[in-house]
Protein backbone atom coordinates (compact mmCIF):
# COMPACT_ATOMS: atom_id res chain seq x y z
CA UNK A 1 0.00 0.00 0.00
CA UNK A 2 1.31 3.27 -1.07
CA UNK A 3 -0.22 6.81 0.91
CA UNK A 4 -0.14 10.49 0.29
CA UNK A 5 -0.26 13.92 1.77
CA UNK A 6 -2.77 16.56 0.83
CA UNK A 7 -1.96 19.92 2.14
CA UNK A 8 -4.17 23.16 1.78
CA UNK A 9 -2.57 25.99 2.79
CA UNK A 10 -4.93 28.97 3.87
CA UNK A 11 -4.31 32.34 5.34
CA UNK A 12 -5.43 31.15 8.91
CA UNK A 13 -4.93 27.21 9.32
CA UNK A 14 -3.39 24.81 7.02
CA UNK A 15 -5.11 21.86 6.67
CA UNK A 16 -3.57 18.44 5.90
CA UNK A 17 -4.85 14.85 5.06
CA UNK A 18 -3.15 11.45 4.95
CA UNK A 19 -4.59 9.43 2.19
CA UNK A 20 -3.96 6.10 1.42
CA UNK A 21 -3.92 5.69 -2.81
CA UNK A 22 -7.26 4.45 -2.89
CA UNK A 23 -8.29 8.03 -2.24
CA UNK A 24 -9.47 6.96 1.24
CA UNK A 25 -8.75 9.65 4.11
CA UNK A 26 -6.59 7.81 7.12
CA UNK A 27 -6.79 11.59 9.00
CA UNK A 28 -7.53 14.66 8.87
CA UNK A 29 -5.90 17.99 10.80
CA UNK A 30 -4.95 21.27 11.10
CA UNK A 31 -2.36 23.23 12.29
CA UNK A 32 -2.07 27.58 12.57
CA UNK A 33 -0.89 29.48 9.62
CA UNK A 34 1.86 32.08 10.72
CA UNK A 35 2.48 34.58 8.33
CA UNK A 36 4.68 36.64 9.98
CA UNK A 37 8.55 36.94 9.43
CA UNK A 38 8.13 36.71 5.96
CA UNK A 39 5.59 33.04 6.70
CA UNK A 40 9.38 31.62 6.90
CA UNK A 41 7.97 28.98 9.46
CA UNK A 42 5.09 27.53 7.48
CA UNK A 43 7.12 25.01 5.50
CA UNK A 44 9.30 23.41 8.11
CA UNK A 45 6.13 23.60 10.78
CA UNK A 46 4.23 21.49 7.66
CA UNK A 47 7.49 19.23 7.07
CA UNK A 48 6.97 18.38 10.87
CA UNK A 49 3.51 17.82 10.99
CA UNK A 50 4.23 15.34 7.98
CA UNK A 51 6.54 14.02 10.06
CA UNK A 52 4.94 13.39 13.00
CA UNK A 53 2.07 12.06 10.98
CA UNK A 54 4.17 9.12 9.56
CA UNK A 55 5.53 8.53 12.82
CA UNK A 56 2.18 7.47 14.29
CA UNK A 57 0.91 5.38 11.80
CA UNK A 58 4.25 3.53 11.15
CA UNK A 59 4.39 4.34 7.60
CA UNK A 60 8.41 4.94 6.14
CA UNK A 61 9.00 7.65 3.36
CA UNK A 62 9.57 5.02 0.74
CA UNK A 63 5.55 4.25 0.87
CA UNK A 64 4.99 7.66 0.42
CA UNK A 65 4.22 8.82 -3.33
CA UNK A 66 4.34 12.22 -2.50
CA UNK A 67 3.21 15.68 -0.93
CA UNK A 68 0.29 17.72 -2.67
CA UNK A 69 0.07 21.32 -1.46
CA UNK A 70 -2.08 24.14 -3.12
CA UNK A 71 -1.51 27.67 -1.81
CA UNK A 72 -3.25 30.80 -2.08
CA UNK A 73 -1.75 32.27 -4.92
CA UNK A 74 -0.31 32.15 -8.59
CA UNK A 75 2.19 28.66 -9.06
CA UNK A 76 3.77 27.41 -12.08
CA UNK A 77 3.86 23.62 -13.39
CA UNK A 78 7.77 23.81 -12.03
CA UNK A 79 6.74 24.93 -8.35
CA UNK A 80 7.54 28.31 -8.98
CA UNK A 81 5.86 30.73 -6.51
CA UNK A 82 4.83 34.11 -7.69
CA UNK A 83 3.87 35.88 -4.24
CA UNK A 84 1.40 34.75 -2.27
CA UNK A 85 0.47 38.34 -0.41
CA UNK A 86 -1.48 36.38 2.74
CA UNK A 87 1.73 34.35 3.26
CA UNK A 88 4.18 37.08 3.04
CA UNK A 89 6.07 34.76 0.43
CA UNK A 90 7.64 36.41 -2.20
CA UNK A 91 9.26 34.52 -5.32
CA UNK A 92 10.93 31.12 -5.03
CA UNK A 93 10.23 27.13 -5.68
CA UNK A 94 7.93 25.29 -3.79
CA UNK A 95 8.42 21.88 -4.91
CA UNK A 96 13.18 21.94 -4.03
CA UNK A 97 11.90 24.33 -0.70
CA UNK A 98 9.21 22.09 0.68
CA UNK A 99 10.85 18.59 -1.04
CA UNK A 100 14.21 19.65 0.71
CA UNK A 101 12.74 19.87 4.19
CA UNK A 102 10.12 16.56 4.12
CA UNK A 103 12.02 14.25 1.81
CA UNK A 104 9.27 13.91 0.09
CA UNK A 105 8.22 14.64 -3.98
CA UNK A 106 5.91 17.32 -4.13
CA UNK A 107 3.81 18.88 -6.31
CA UNK A 108 2.06 22.34 -5.97
CA UNK A 109 -0.78 23.80 -7.32
CA UNK A 110 -3.05 27.23 -6.25
CA UNK A 111 -5.78 27.08 -4.01
CA UNK A 112 -8.60 27.58 -6.20
CA UNK A 113 -7.07 25.05 -8.70
CA UNK A 114 -6.91 22.22 -6.49
CA UNK A 115 -10.34 22.79 -4.72
CA UNK A 116 -11.36 22.85 -8.31
CA UNK A 117 -9.32 19.35 -9.23
CA UNK A 118 -11.29 17.72 -5.73
CA UNK A 119 -14.62 18.61 -6.24
CA UNK A 120 -13.81 17.35 -10.08
CA UNK A 121 -12.81 13.41 -8.71
CA UNK A 122 -14.60 13.49 -5.36
CA UNK A 123 -17.25 16.09 -5.07
CA UNK A 124 -20.29 17.83 -6.65
CA UNK A 125 -18.18 17.51 -10.28
CA UNK A 126 -17.82 14.14 -10.02
CA UNK A 127 -18.80 12.20 -13.48
CA UNK A 128 -18.33 15.55 -15.55
CA UNK A 129 -15.63 15.19 -18.12
CA UNK A 130 -14.80 19.22 -17.76
CA UNK A 131 -15.67 21.21 -14.52
CA UNK A 132 -15.24 25.00 -14.22
CA UNK A 133 -15.67 25.26 -10.33
CA UNK A 134 -16.20 28.99 -8.89
CA UNK A 135 -15.06 29.83 -5.34
CA UNK A 136 -17.18 32.73 -3.55
CA UNK A 137 -15.83 33.90 -0.13
CA UNK A 138 -13.71 36.72 0.74
CA UNK A 139 -12.62 36.67 -2.94
CA UNK A 140 -13.99 35.11 -6.57
CA UNK A 141 -11.64 32.19 -7.87
CA UNK A 142 -11.73 29.68 -10.08
CA UNK A 143 -10.65 26.61 -11.13
CA UNK A 144 -11.01 24.46 -14.37
CA UNK A 145 -10.23 21.02 -15.14
CA UNK A 146 -10.36 19.36 -18.68
CA UNK A 147 -10.09 15.39 -18.77
CA UNK A 148 -8.26 15.21 -14.73
CA UNK A 149 -5.79 18.19 -15.41
CA UNK A 150 -5.64 21.74 -14.03
CA UNK A 151 -5.59 24.76 -16.77
CA UNK A 152 -2.49 26.07 -15.09
CA UNK A 153 -1.86 28.82 -17.92
CA UNK A 154 1.75 30.14 -18.40
CA UNK A 155 2.26 32.00 -15.00
CA UNK A 156 -0.07 29.76 -13.08
CA UNK A 157 -2.96 32.16 -13.20
CA UNK A 158 -5.30 30.00 -15.45
CA UNK A 159 -8.99 30.88 -14.91
CA UNK A 160 -8.56 33.42 -12.36
CA UNK A 161 -11.99 34.58 -13.27
CA UNK A 162 -12.55 36.90 -10.00
CA UNK A 163 -10.35 39.55 -11.52
CA UNK A 164 -12.34 39.73 -15.30
CA UNK A 165 -12.98 43.30 -15.35
CA UNK A 166 -16.80 44.00 -14.79
CA UNK A 167 -16.89 47.27 -14.30
CA UNK A 168 -14.88 49.94 -16.94
CA UNK A 169 -16.76 53.16 -15.41
CA UNK A 170 -14.39 55.98 -13.62
CA UNK A 171 -16.26 54.63 -10.52
CA UNK A 172 -15.22 51.17 -11.04
CA UNK A 173 -13.69 49.69 -7.28
CA UNK A 174 -10.33 49.36 -6.75
CA UNK A 175 -8.97 45.79 -6.19
CA UNK A 176 -6.58 44.37 -4.11
CA UNK A 177 -4.55 43.35 -7.39
CA UNK A 178 -4.22 46.48 -8.20
CA UNK A 179 -6.86 47.13 -11.26
CA UNK A 180 -10.29 48.27 -10.77
CA UNK A 181 -13.53 46.80 -11.60
CA UNK A 182 -12.55 43.08 -11.09
CA UNK A 183 -15.74 40.65 -10.22
CA UNK A 184 -14.72 40.23 -7.04
CA UNK A 185 -15.70 43.68 -5.61
CA UNK A 186 -18.83 43.08 -6.75
CA UNK A 187 -19.83 39.06 -6.26
CA UNK A 188 -17.62 38.13 -3.28
CA UNK A 189 -19.29 37.14 0.07
CA UNK A 190 -17.02 40.19 1.65
CA UNK A 191 -18.48 42.08 -1.38
CA UNK A 192 -22.15 41.39 -0.54
CA UNK A 193 -21.65 42.25 3.19
CA UNK A 194 -19.99 45.41 1.87
CA UNK A 195 -22.43 46.35 -0.79
CA UNK A 196 -25.09 45.86 1.84
CA UNK A 197 -23.86 48.43 4.45
CA UNK A 198 -23.30 50.79 1.94
CA UNK A 199 -26.74 50.76 1.09
CA UNK A 200 -28.09 51.05 4.21
CA UNK A 201 -25.72 53.90 5.40
CA UNK A 202 -26.74 55.67 2.29
CA UNK A 203 -30.46 55.47 2.58
CA UNK A 204 -33.00 55.12 5.27
CA UNK A 205 -34.98 52.46 3.50
CA UNK A 206 -36.79 50.34 6.13
CA UNK A 207 -34.56 46.62 5.99
CA UNK A 208 -34.91 43.12 8.18
CA UNK A 209 -30.69 43.96 7.16
CA UNK A 210 -30.96 47.10 9.84
CA UNK A 211 -32.45 44.50 12.78
CA UNK A 212 -29.07 42.39 12.10
CA UNK A 213 -26.60 42.22 14.98
CA UNK A 214 -23.95 41.85 11.74
CA UNK A 215 -24.33 42.44 8.29
CA UNK A 216 -22.81 39.46 6.12
CA UNK A 217 -23.27 37.71 2.90
CA UNK A 218 -25.22 35.44 5.27
CA UNK A 219 -27.20 37.54 7.01
CA UNK A 220 -28.55 39.32 3.30
CA UNK A 221 -29.42 35.66 1.91
CA UNK A 222 -31.50 35.08 4.78
CA UNK A 223 -33.46 38.37 4.84
CA UNK A 224 -34.00 37.68 1.26
CA UNK A 225 -35.40 34.87 1.97
CA UNK A 226 -37.33 36.43 3.90
CA UNK A 227 -38.72 38.91 1.42
CA UNK A 228 -37.10 41.88 2.17
CA UNK A 229 -36.73 44.05 -0.58
CA UNK A 230 -33.57 45.77 -0.40
CA UNK A 231 -32.02 42.12 0.79
CA UNK A 232 -33.62 40.92 -2.26
CA UNK A 233 -31.64 43.56 -4.40
CA UNK A 234 -28.73 43.22 -3.69
CA UNK A 235 -28.93 39.52 -4.14
CA UNK A 236 -30.13 40.31 -8.07
CA UNK A 237 -27.29 42.64 -8.17
CA UNK A 238 -24.76 40.01 -7.32
CA UNK A 239 -26.23 37.18 -9.32
CA UNK A 240 -26.37 39.64 -12.35
CA UNK A 241 -22.15 40.36 -12.29
CA UNK A 242 -21.49 36.87 -10.97
CA UNK A 243 -23.69 34.98 -14.39
CA UNK A 244 -22.06 37.74 -16.48
CA UNK A 245 -18.52 36.51 -14.84
CA UNK A 246 -19.39 32.98 -15.10
CA UNK A 247 -20.71 33.53 -18.46
CA UNK A 248 -17.47 35.52 -19.79
CA UNK A 249 -15.61 32.44 -18.42
CA UNK A 250 -17.29 29.81 -20.14
CA UNK A 251 -17.37 31.42 -23.15
CA UNK A 252 -13.96 31.01 -23.34
CA UNK A 253 -13.79 27.62 -21.51
CA UNK A 254 -17.01 25.78 -22.50
CA UNK A 255 -17.23 23.55 -19.59
CA UNK A 256 -20.00 20.60 -19.20
CA UNK A 257 -20.33 21.64 -15.72
CA UNK A 258 -19.93 25.11 -13.43
CA UNK A 259 -19.32 23.99 -9.51
CA UNK A 260 -20.04 26.74 -6.85
CA UNK A 261 -18.30 26.30 -3.64
CA UNK A 262 -17.19 28.68 -0.97
CA UNK A 263 -18.94 29.79 2.10
CA UNK A 264 -21.58 31.62 0.14
CA UNK A 265 -22.57 28.39 -1.84
CA UNK A 266 -23.94 27.60 1.42
CA UNK A 267 -27.16 29.91 0.39
CA UNK A 268 -27.77 26.81 -1.86
CA UNK A 269 -30.84 26.51 -4.22
CA UNK A 270 -31.53 30.18 -3.64
CA UNK A 271 -27.88 31.29 -5.14
CA UNK A 272 -28.11 28.70 -8.40
CA UNK A 273 -32.08 30.03 -8.23
CA UNK A 274 -30.82 33.89 -8.62
CA UNK A 275 -27.80 33.02 -10.37
CA UNK A 276 -28.54 30.49 -13.73
CA UNK A 277 -31.30 33.00 -14.87
CA UNK A 278 -28.46 35.84 -15.02
CA UNK A 279 -26.18 33.36 -16.49
CA UNK A 280 -28.98 32.24 -19.47
CA UNK A 281 -29.18 35.96 -19.70
CA UNK A 282 -25.28 37.41 -20.13
CA UNK A 283 -23.88 33.51 -22.20
CA UNK A 284 -22.97 33.50 -25.55
CA UNK A 285 -25.80 31.21 -26.89
CA UNK A 286 -24.06 28.05 -28.09
CA UNK A 287 -23.49 27.74 -24.35
CA UNK A 288 -26.88 27.11 -23.57
CA UNK A 289 -26.88 23.80 -21.78
CA UNK A 290 -23.99 24.22 -19.55
CA UNK A 291 -25.27 22.33 -16.17
CA UNK A 292 -24.93 24.47 -12.37
CA UNK A 293 -24.17 22.12 -9.20
CA UNK A 294 -22.89 23.27 -5.61
CA UNK A 295 -20.13 21.70 -4.39
CA UNK A 296 -20.02 18.54 -1.79
CA UNK A 297 -16.74 18.45 0.17
CA UNK A 298 -16.57 21.99 1.70
CA UNK A 299 -13.39 23.04 3.18
CA UNK A 300 -11.76 19.83 2.67
CA UNK A 301 -11.76 20.47 -1.32
CA UNK A 302 -8.04 21.27 -1.06
CA UNK A 303 -6.91 18.45 0.78
CA UNK A 304 -8.86 16.07 -1.83
CA UNK A 305 -7.22 18.04 -4.43
CA UNK A 306 -3.54 18.08 -3.28
CA UNK A 307 -3.99 14.22 -2.84
CA UNK A 308 -4.77 13.92 -6.71
CA UNK A 309 -1.84 16.28 -7.19
CA UNK A 310 0.33 13.80 -5.27
CA UNK A 311 -1.17 10.91 -7.05
CA UNK A 312 0.77 12.47 -10.34
CA UNK A 313 4.38 12.10 -8.96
Amino acid sequence: MKYAFGVDVGGTTVKLGFFEETGRLLTRWEIPTRPENGGSAILPEIAAAIEDCLARHGVEKSEVRGVGIGVPGPVDDDGNVNRCVNLNWGVFNLHQTLGALTGLPVKAGNDANVAALGEYYDGGGKGSRSMLMVTLGTGVGGGFIWNGQILNGAHGVGCEIGHLTVDRSPEALPCTCGKRGCAEQYASARALGRLARERLDRDGEPSLLREQAEVSARTVFACAAQGDRVARDLVDELCDVLGLTIANGCCMLDPELVVVGGGMSKAGPALLDGLIPRFEHHMFHACKGTKFALATLGNDAGIYGCFRLAMTL
